[in-house]
């Protein structure tokens, strides 16, 4: 497919163009589908948990709990999608490293059986650096807030600071 094709023309990405977006693969892909994007606004990514992922086993074994960086982690990769799509360079093989965590709150435990809502908006974007802000929802309730930035790279730009 083409780099320049209107990938989430319905707002809407499933795994295979996150895929195309995003670096991340299993067992690090902590999204499953993204929805509702608005190119340069926000986006809904989706994150079905489930008991099966290796965090749980030390996480603790006798209740299931996802970590907290993992939520925040799926926020991120979230704004990944969106920023890729808002620039519409899918298939470039972009990255995105986090720069800045702020404001971060966890509310509530997040187990096996949740679906994860992700809600994320631009706060500012412009050139490499974005700033987000995003919530973690389960069932419409709250779970887990953050502001954060990050940094836009291509893979040339990373293999050129070493």
């Amino acid at each position: 497919m083409a780099g320049d094709e209107d990938v989430t023309e319905l707002g809407y990405a499933d795994l295979e163009t996150i895929q195309r977006m995003i670096p991340h693969r299993y067992p690090f892909l902590l999204i499953d589908a993204v929805k509702d994007i608005r190119r340069g606004e926000s986006a809904v990514g989706v994150k079905n948990v489930t008991i099966n992922e290796p965090h749980f086993q030390g996480h603790f074994p006798a209740k299931p709990v996802m970590p907290g960086v993992l939520i925040v982690e799926a926020m991120a990769q979230t704004s990944g999608v969106l920023v890729v799509d808002t620039l519409g360079m899918a298939d470039q093989g972009l990255l995105v490293y986090f720069m800045t965590l702020d404001k971060g709150r966890f509310r509530k435990i997040v187990a096996p059986g949740d679906q994860l809502e992700l809600h994320v908006k631009i706060l500012r974007g412009r050139g490499k650096v974005w700033k987000f802000w995003g919530e973690a929802k389960v069932r419409g309730e709250l779970v887990a807030e953050a502001e954060y930035s990050a940094m836009i790279i291509t893979p040339d730009d990373a293999r050129a600071k070493g």
